[in-house]
C-alpha cells in the first residue's frame, strides 16, 4: 500500500481466527510467555551451576554466562524481525529448538568436561545459542499478541513483560528448591526442555492453527514430536551417561554419587582402595591424608585441653574423630550445612571406617544447619575449642565463613581462654588478615600431605605447640579483607 505521502506501507494485519474468545486467547498467550520465561531462566541457572561445579569460581562463571546470554538475546531480537511475517510458525520453531538446546545443554557441558577436559567453550556456545533463541521470543510473541487484538504498544509490552518476569521468578525458585534436589541437574534440564516444547508447540498448533498452512502444521508437529523423542531418549540414557562421565572424571571406582540440596557428593574407593570424597567436584577428604589432616587442624588447638569442642563443617566426621581422641573431651558438636553429608559420614562403611565411626560416639552431636546462622544463636562462652573445617573461601557461597563477622561470632561463642583453628586452603594470608581485622591474632602453619598435597591452617587463642613449625608471612603483604567477604549480621 502507498500512503498519502507516497511511502510504501505494510498492509494492515487481519485479526487471527481463534478457536476461543479473544480474552481467553490473550490469557493463553500470556501463559505461554510465563512458561517459556520460567524455562529460559532454568536453562541459565543450570549452566551457571554446572559451570561453577566443573570449572570453579562461581562469580566468574555467572558473569560469563549472563554476559554472553544478554548479548545473544539482543542478537536474537534483531534476527526475529525477519520472522514476524510468519510469527506463529517461527515462534513454534524457536521453542522447539530452544527446548532441544536448553534441555541437552547440561549433558553437552558435562560431556565436554568429562571427555575433553574443557567446559568453558561448551558453556559459552550453549549460553549464546540459548540467548539467541530467548531473545527471539519477545518480538514474535508481541506480534502474536497484536494478532489477537490490536492495542497500544505500551500496554502490550507491559502485559508481555509482566508475564515474562513472573515466569522468571517461578523458574528461578523452582531450580534450587524443586528441580535440582528432586531431579538433579541433567534430568532437571531435560524435564524443563519437555515443558518448553509442549508449551510452545501446543499454543501455536492449537490457538493459531488457522494461520498455518497444512504443510507447516505437519512440519511443526513432526519437529515437536522429534524433540520430545530426543529429550525422552536422553532422559532414558541419563543414568548410564552420568555413570560414564563420573568414571571419566573421578576414575572407575565411584561408589556413591548423590545430589543434595546444596551440592553433589561423590565418594570413590574405600573398599581396598584409597577413599576420596568430592564435594561439587572438589576434593574434600583424601583417605591417605585424612588422619594427618585431622591431627593438623585439631591437635594444636586441643593441646591445652578442652571439654567442649565445636566443629564447623566437617560433616565427614574426620575432624570430630580426632577431637574424640583427646583426653578430657566430653562433648563434640558438629554443625554442617549439608544434612546429606552428615548422613553419609554416619552410614557409609568406608567413610565410617575412616572417621572411626565418630557419629556413633555418645559424646558427638550432629546438627544440620548453616554454621554462620547457627553461631548467631549460640550462647556466649560455650566452647573451649572451635575447629573450622569449612569449604574453601574461593567458593562464593562459602565466602561468609571467612568474614570478619563470622570470626566475631566464633569468638563470642568461645569460653575465656578458648582457641580457634581454621583450615585456610589456598587463601592463608588473606584469611589471617581477615582474622586480624576482626581483632584476632593467629599463627599460620602447614601440615604435609604425602598423597594429596599440603594444607595450611591458622590457630588463634594460643601459641603453636613446639612440635609445629610456624609459617613466616610473605615478603609482600596479602590483599586486605574484601568488603565482598563481609555480609551483614
Amino acid at each position: 500500500m502507498i500512503d498519502q505521502h507516497g511511502r510504501t506501507t505494510a498492509p494492515p494485519r487481519r485479526a487471527a481466527r481463534l478457536p476461543v474468545p479473544v480474552a481467553a486467547a490473550r490469557a493463553l498467550i500470556l501463559a505461554a510467555v510465563f512458561v517459556c520465561a520460567a524455562c529460559g531462566l532454568v536453562y541459565e541457572l543450570e549452566l551457571v551451576a554446572l559451570a561453577s561445579y566443573l570449572v570453579g569460581d562461581s562469580v566468574t562463571q555467572a558473569s560469563v554466562v549472563l554476559s554472553v546470554m544478554v548479548f545473544a538475546m539482543g542478537c536474537g531480537s534483531l534476527l526475529a524481525k525477519r520472522l514476524r511475517a510468519r510469527a506463529a510458525a517461527a515462534f513454534a520453531a524457536v521453542e522447539s529448538v530452544l527446548a532441544l538446546v536448553g534441555g541437552l545443554s547440561v549433558m553437552v557441558l558435562y560431556g565436554f568436561f568429562a571427555w575433553y577436559g574443557q567446559a568453558r567453550p561448551a558453556m559459552v556456545g550453549c549460553a549464546f545459542a540459548i540467548g539467541v533463541l530467548i531473545g527471539a521470543e519477545v518480538p514474535l510473541l508481541m506480534t502474536l499478541v497484536q494478532r489477537i487484538r490490536r492495542q497500544d504498544a505500551g500496554g502490550a509490552v507491559a502485559d508481555l513483560f509482566a508475564a515474562d518476569y513472573v515466569g522468571a521468578l517461578v523458574g528461578g525458585l523452582a531450580f534450587p528448591f524443586l528441580l535440582l534436589p528432586r531431579f538433579g541437574q541433567l534430568t532437571g534440564a531435560l524435564a524443563t526442555g519437555v515443558v518448553n516444547a509442549v508449551a510452545g508447540g501446543a499454543v501455536v498448533l492449537w490457538l493459531f492453527r488457522a494461520d498455518l498452512t497444512r504443510r507447516e502444521r505437519v512440519r511443526l508437529l513432526v519437529a515437536n514430536v522429534a524433540v520430545l523423542a530426543v529429550l525422552g531418549g536422553a532422559a532414558w540414557a541419563a543414568g548410564p551417561f552420568e555413570r560414564a562421565a563420573r568414571r571419566a572424571v573421578y576414575g572407575g571406582d565411584v561408589r556413591v554419587a548423590e545430589q543434595t540440596p546444596l551440592q553433589e557428593l561423590v565418594l570413590t574407593g574405600g573398599t581396598g582402595r584409597p577413599l576420596r570424597l568430592y564435594l561439587d567436584g572438589r576434593l574434600a577428604v583424601c583417605g591417605p591424608d585424612a588422619a594427618a589432616y585431622g591431627r593438623a587442624l585439631a591437635g594444636p588447638a586441643l593441646a591445652g585441653g578442652a571439654a567442649r569442642v565445636l566443629v564447623l563443617g566437617g560433616g565427614d566426621g574426620v575432624v570430630a574423630a580426632e577431637a574424640l581422641r583427646h583426653t578430657g573431651v566430653r562433648e563434640v558438636t558438629v554443625v554442617d550445612a549439608d544434612g546429606g553429608l552428615l548422613r553419609l559420614g554416619r552410614t557409609d562403611p568406608g567413610l565410617g571406617a575412616l572417621n572411626g565411626h565418630a557419629f556413633a560416639d555418645g559424646r558427638v552431636r550432629a546438627v544440620a544447619a548453616d554454621p554462620f546462622d547457627w553461631l548467631r544463636g549460640a550462647a556466649r562462652g560455650t566452647y573451649d575449642v572451635i575447629l573450622a573445617d569449612l569449604p574453601a573461601p574461593g567458593q562464593s557461597r562459602s565466602a561468609k565463613y571467612y568474614s570478619e563477622e563470622f570470626y566475631g561470632l566464633a569468638g563470642r561463642a568461645l569460653a575465656p581462654g578458648g582457641r580457634l583453628a581454621v583450615h585456610s586452603g589456598s587463601s592463608l594470608w588473606t584469611v589471617r588478615a581477615t582474622l586480624a581485622a576482626a581483632g584476632v591474632s593467629a599463627s599460620a602453619y602447614r601440615a604435609p600431605g604425602p598423597a594429596c598435597g599440603p594444607s595450611t591452617f591458622l590457630l588463634a587463642g594460643a601459641p603453636l605447640p613446639p612440635t609445629v613449625t610456624p609459617l613466616a608471612p610473605p615478603a609482600t603483604p596479602p590483599p586486605p579483607p574484601s568488603t565482598l567477604l563481609r555480609p551483614r549480621v
